[in-house]
């Protein structure tokens, strides 16, 4: 058992996948029995480095050998990780977590006794607007944080509440904007409006309906780090072909963009921007299990990386009004 006082350095992944049309999670199960993230301790006496180890943690719990892997964020706060995933020998000691994004094109199924692919928008259903404003918002989210603003002692911290639900939900005629993800789940957490937060508080007030899926110790604060993360990056940095099969048609990897960011975009003006960056470059050859007219298949040029600085992807957001 770990002395009183002592750390623990965990690591974590969040392995995202693009297939038919939404985004997946690799999740593996928890002591509790709710999805959770490939987690596991750091030991350095057998881990070189915590990349080496993440990708040992990996392999043994969801059977799935990691790509492309960025270090996310450092998660310390005291208490976090209650209730705990399953770290054991952990005692007294405060556990800290690293997280990590993963890429990969593979969504196949990993062997049995491995992870499983789960929608990440069955985690957080406010986030996908890709037919429009998620019910959930208007049905649910919004009256109750309206009524948490009313419920603040003064004016001023009232109207400070409401600037906050203003900004992070896009509402009363603010916009919405797509990479708030953490301070959108912390919010709701904060109001109890998520399962973890009756967990984790202790309370016995259940979350609403509709709610979204809770994850293991923290898991679902990590998973809306890395989603903030990749909605942003995929704008600056052609990351999103991490994601992609070899060979692939321009509506394909729109539709990964528009699963990612969680709303469709201009097809032609993406195209447009999709041209003028240099990225991809066709084969030549044709798809025709499109449903419709065959379809040119492209691939992506990795030497635009070496040709200048890099942007991401535009995405210019389609008008659904």
């Amino acid at each position: 058992m770990s002395e009183s006082g002592a750390l623990i350095v965990g690591l974590n992944a969040v392995i995202v996948a693009v297939t038919d049309d939404a985004p997946q999670l690799l999740v593996v199960p928890s002591a509790e029995g709710t999805p959770a993230l490939p987690f596991g301790p750091f030991d350095p006496k057998t881990h070189r480095t915590f990349e080496i180890g993440l990708r040992e943690w990996v392999s043994a719990q969801a059977q799935f050998q990691l790509g492309f892997v960025e270090q996310l964020y450092t998660f310390g706060d005291q208490g976090r990780e209650a209730p705990l995933a399953e770290l054991s020998g952990t005692g007294e000691a405060r556990v800290i977590s690293i997280g990590y994004l993963a890429l990969t094109p593979d969504s196949s199924p990993p062997p049995e006794g491995g992870g499983v692919w789960r929608d990440w928008y069955r985690f957080f259903p406010w986030e996908d607007w890709r037919a429009g404003e998620p019910a959930v918002i208007r049905a649910v989210i919004a009256p109750a944080l309206r009524r948490w603003a009313d419920e603040a002692a003064t004016p001023g911290k009232r109207e400070a509440r409401r600037d906050r639900i203003r900004i992070a939900f896009g509402l009363d005629g603010m916009t919405w904007n797509e990479e708030r993800v953490l301070d959108r789940y912390e919010l709701l957490y904060e109001t109890g409006l998520v399962p973890e937060a009756s967990r984790d508080q202790g309370s016995d007030r259940p979350a609403p309906d509709g709610m979204g899926e809770v994850m293991a110790s923290d898991h679902r604060r990590i998973l809306a780090t890395a989603i903030s993360r990749l909605r942003a990056k995929v704008k600056y940095r052609p990351v999103v072909f991490e994601m992609m099969p070899e060979r692939f048609t321009l509506s394909h990897l729109q539709r990964v963009m528009e699963a990612i960011v969680g709303f469709p975009l201009h097809k032609q003006n993406f195209r447009r921007a999709l041209d003028r960056s240099g990225f991809v470059d066709g084969t030549g050859r044709m798809e025709s299990a499109t449903g419709g007219r065959p379809a040119e298949l492209f691939t992506f040029r990795r030497e635009a990386l070496r040709e200048g600085p890099a942007s991401g992807l535009a995405t210019p957001r389609l008008n659904q009004s």
